[in-house]
């Protein structure tokens, strides 16, 4: 458990939103095509005549070879009048090298102390290797906190993941960061869109500070979520 000095300014709350490389599978090069269609085999889901082109907009945004990060979100928790509050920055953009960039330029000066942690919701599944991922892709090169290749779990201990936590050490269990929101009584970060949509947000849609938006909300909700587990108070969020 921790204490209310532990989390204030020393953790990083983070969300990443992807969307697949390309709006249409037909603009894919023939090569990704043919290693798209050997992917996305695992999503059949017992439908086995579900074609790669069909599956690609939805379920491309979630492998990292196939996507791309159009915006990263995070926030710190800070003491203002005794009162929890939150800060946040979003990187987010076209141009997923500037994004990854920028982020890395933030991610060596926070952790430039050693008392420094990321928390995220099933981020050490998802949104921590889809970075660092990406920024092979794009030849940035990794901030020594994500120089982590071939490490154990148990040996990157800077990542606090909600979704670990609410296992209690049950493999098999996932819970949504939405239904974990429920439980503990605050507000939901899906009221407007869920990360099914924002390939749709983003390549139909055009609107990127939406998807900002909705981005932010998760951080926040990770944080309260955090909070919330620790017996500690929550950020006073703004009435709508």
């Amino acid at each position: 458990m921790y204490k209310i000095e532990q989390v204030t300014e020393r953790i990083l709350f983070l969300d990443v939103e992807t969307v697949c490389m390309t709006e249409t599978y037909d603009e894919l090069s023939d090569r990704m095509k043919h290693l798209w269609a050997k992917k996305s085999y695992k999503f059949q889901e017992g439908d086995k005549t579900a074609l790669p082109e069909d599956l690609y907009f939805e379920k491309a945004a979630i492998q990292a070879e196939f996507g791309k990060i159009i915006c990263i979100s995070c926030g710190y928790l800070q003491l203002e009048n005794n009162e929890l509050q939150i800060k946040t920055k979003s990187f987010y953009g076209h141009d997923e090298y500037i994004i990854l960039t920028d982020f890395a330029k933030m991610l060596d000066q926070f952790f430039s102390k050693n008392d420094r942690k990321v928390c995220t919701h099933n981020g050490r599944e998802f949104d921590i290797p889809y970075i660092g991922r990406r920024m092979l892709v794009n030849r940035i090169p990794l901030p020594r906190i994500l120089d982590i290749q071939g490490k154990k779990s148990w040996q990157v201990d800077f990542i606090i993941d909600t979704q670990e936590l609410w296992k209690f050490g049950d493999m098999k269990a996932f819970t949504s960061l939405d239904l974990l929101a429920a439980i503990f009584n605050i507000p939901s970060p899906k009221d407007d869109i869920d990360g099914s949509q924002v390939s749709t947000v983003y390549w139909k849609q055009g609107n990127l500070e939406r998807i900002k938006t909705y981005c932010e909300k998760d951080v926040l909700t990770t944080a309260q979520v955090f909070l919330s587990m620790n017996g500690l108070p929550l950020v006073k969020q703004k009435e709508e």
